[in-house]
């Protein structure tokens, strides 16, 4: 790490950027949704109605559309082909719901077209689970031990415990990295259905949704952007205590 005047640098510049955004980013969904929460579809459709829709428009009839408990809890989970919509969503005509609701379903049209990014995100999964958790600990553990490592010919080894701890977390930062094309590309197919479709027949709709989807979307670049640089304060401290 590099200090000055007490400070950790690295913090600053890679950790503190991102925890900002991510604080404002979440205000802003909440905020966003909640204005357009309160302004109803024109022609009344529910974010359940227009999910289905928007599905049998893109001749999409094997994935089941379901209600969950919680608030913007939604997701698609293309294992079971299983649309959750919270309950804010799943019966609500507001503009926001109706937006989340066609994101999720971008989801599906994406696992239904073979969008690479949401395939390749799906593979890295189970990698990025166990990197976001034991890469750390690993590559901090594998420095510990071999700076005080009274043998020689045990430091190899633990080099070689850094060098997979930090190849894990790689991994987990990489998820965070490909979310974000998967996410921008299920908003653009969004609002692009939406209207396609006739779900929302003016503007004001459309931007009331681009609004909220932009805030959504904004939540992802900002986990992206504190996993780099973790990442990075992870490795520059590794490559600190390797040259003493």
């Amino acid at each position: 790490m590099f200090y000055y005047g007490g400070l950790d640098l690295t913090y600053l510049v890679f950790a503190v950027p991102a925890l900002l955004l991510g604080l404002w980013a979440q205000s802003a969904v909440k905020s966003r949704f909640s204005k357009y929460d309160k302004i109803l579809t024109k022609k009344g459709i529910t974010g359940a109605q227009a999910a289905a829709i928007l599905l049998k428009a893109n001749g999409i009839t094997d994935v089941k559309i379901a209600r969950i408990n919680g608030s913007l809890t939604d997701n698609y989970n293309p294992t079971d082909k299983v649309l959750s919509l919270s309950e804010a969503t799943y019966s609500s005509a507001s503009v926001a719901a109706v937006g989340v609701a066609a994101h999720e379903t971008g989801h599906a049209i994406q696992h239904n077209t073979g969008y690479f990014p949401l395939a390749f995100r799906r593979l890295l999964v189970p990698v990025a689970n166990l990197g976001s958790t034991l890469g750390p600990v690993l590559a901090v553990a594998g420095l510990g031990f071999g700076y005080s490592a009274q043998v020689e010919s045990y430091l190899p080894f633990f080099q070689m415990i850094t060098n997979i701890g930090l190849l894990l977390f790689a991994c987990a930062t990489l998820f965070y990295i490909v979310t974000l094309p998967v996410e921008f590309n299920a908003s653009w197919r969004a609002l692009k259905i939406l209207k396609g479709a006739g779900v929302f027949t003016d503007k004001e709709e459309l931007s009331g949704a681009r609004e909220v989807l932009w805030a959504a979307a904004m939540t992802y670049v900002a986990s992206a952007l504190g996993a780099i640089g973790n990442f990075v304060r992870l490795l520059l401290l590794t490559q600190k205590r390797r040259r003493r």
